[in-house]
């Protein structure tokens, strides 16, 4: 465990109004976050190392109730956007590569939500504890109706914390039975991880420990009631789930949970590089760090950086949970993930930038957080110029936009 205190970033202790004070938009993480966060923290320097969660950490982010945070079958009640945000951000603060998986294993749950009440039974009967990876962005592989299902076959890459999971979505294209049928749409199958192959392909420069490997299948037979089609999961008609997360369309808080990650990286990322500038080696002219203009500056911009994409960020979950569903939330949303993971950036580069060789020492916690930074905020999703397409055609009537 790291021998700092986690201290959640603006909490709602005591309660405030959302339009006063910004900080009260997040709740505090829960409790048992904490604790996963405690264990994750322990390890993530050897889960950066080795390639892999360890299995003390996996477990303590599924009781901490990660992967049952949006399911609500049987009963159920499922949690808001802004606590998982809150518990995302207070998780990548100890361990990013654990808050990756654990805010996928949230997600996907939503997701899944979209299968029939059969394919919701196989996954949930036995409780809501069930860890699920995705891979639907792009859909690949090819799957053809029988009379007993769908024969899935391909391989699907990036599929972040697979080997740590039970279940995984695969979105595909769908077939008749006959070869005159052709295309028929895209679907998400929902296949136990123990029928797939899991192919050791993850090596990427950061967000090592998630093991987002590769998975293949090879003509495996799934149950026509762990399926559903595509395109309900992604603007929320086809979800089954009864809170208001399950309504929503994919866009809404995607890249804002994928951002919390990055967030989480970036406070840490600046609390170690301060103790380097607080206690790093004094130069040979008799000046610490701290006595270096670009220091300064470095540490004054990016704390403000950071600070303004925190803020951003918790008001657009808060506005995911509250604000009717429209296109122009949903773009407003994207553009503000997108604009955060910039922020984040900017920070985690300026910092690094200003750093000497004890902090780009690849050992060390800064390089490490840095990375972690790097490939979280620089995903797909968080791209700005998809974000500013969807922006512009919620906002004015741009020309070739229509």
């Amino acid at each position: 465990m790291t021998d700092h205190t986690i201290t959640p970033s603006y909490t709602a202790d005591p309660p405030l109004t959302p339009p006063t004070v910004p900080g009260s938009w997040l709740p505090a993480p829960r409790p048992g976050v904490l604790r996963a966060a405690a264990v994750a923290g322990a390890d993530a320097r050897q889960a950066d190392r080795v390639g892999r969660l360890a299995p003390a950490t996996v477990r303590a982010v599924t009781d901490a109730g990660l992967p049952a945070h949006f399911v609500d079958y049987g009963g159920r009640g499922a949690g808001s956007f802004s606590a998982l945000f809150a518990d995302i951000a207070a998780l990548a603060q100890e361990c990013p590569s654990a808050a990756w998986c654990g805010a996928l294993w949230a997600a996907h749950g939503r997701f899944a939500s979209c299968l029939p009440e059969r394919g919701r039974h196989d996954l949930w009967a036995a409780g809501p504890d069930v860890r699920i990876a995705s891979a639907v962005a792009p859909p690949a592989g090819s799957a053809v109706e029988t009379p007993k299902g769908w024969r899935l076959s391909g391989v699907w890459e990036c599929v972040s914390g697979a080997r740590y999971s039970d279940w995984v979505l695969l979105a595909t294209p769908v077939t008749g039975r006959s070869p005159q049928d052709g295309p028929l749409e895209t679907r998400v199958l929902a296949v136990p991880t123990g029928e797939l192959t899991v192919h050791g392909t993850w090596d990427a420069t950061g967000l090592r420990g998630t093991a987002s490997d590769a998975v293949e299948a090879c003509d495996v037979l799934v149950p026509a009631h762990r399926s559903f089609p595509l395109t309900g999961m992604l603007d929320g008609t086809g979800n089954h789930g009864s809170g208001r997360p399950h309504r929503a369309p994919a866009q809404l808080a995607g890249g804002l949970i994928f951002c919390a990650t990055a967030l989480g990286a970036a406070h840490a990322l600046r609390r170690a590089w301060s103790g380097w500038a607080a206690e790093g080696a004094v130069s040979t002219d008799g000046r610490g760090p701290y006595r270096s203009a670009a220091v300064r500056d470095a540490s004054a911009m990016s704390s403000a950086r950071i600070d303004a994409a925190h803020l951003l960020l918790a008001r657009a979950a808060f506005r995911a949970d509250t604000e009717p569903v429209t296109e122009s939330l949903t773009a407003a949303n994207q553009r503000d993930a997108a604009f955060g993971a910039g922020l984040l950036l900017e920070a985690a580069n300026q910092l690094f930038g200003a750093g000497g060789a004890h902090v780009r020492d690849a050992a060390g916690d800064v390089q490490r957080l840095w990375r972690d930074v790097q490939t979280a905020a620089r995903h797909g999703v968080l791209r700005m110029e998809s974000a500013a397409d969807s922006y512009a055609r919620t906002e004015v009537a741009w020309p070739g936009l229509g």
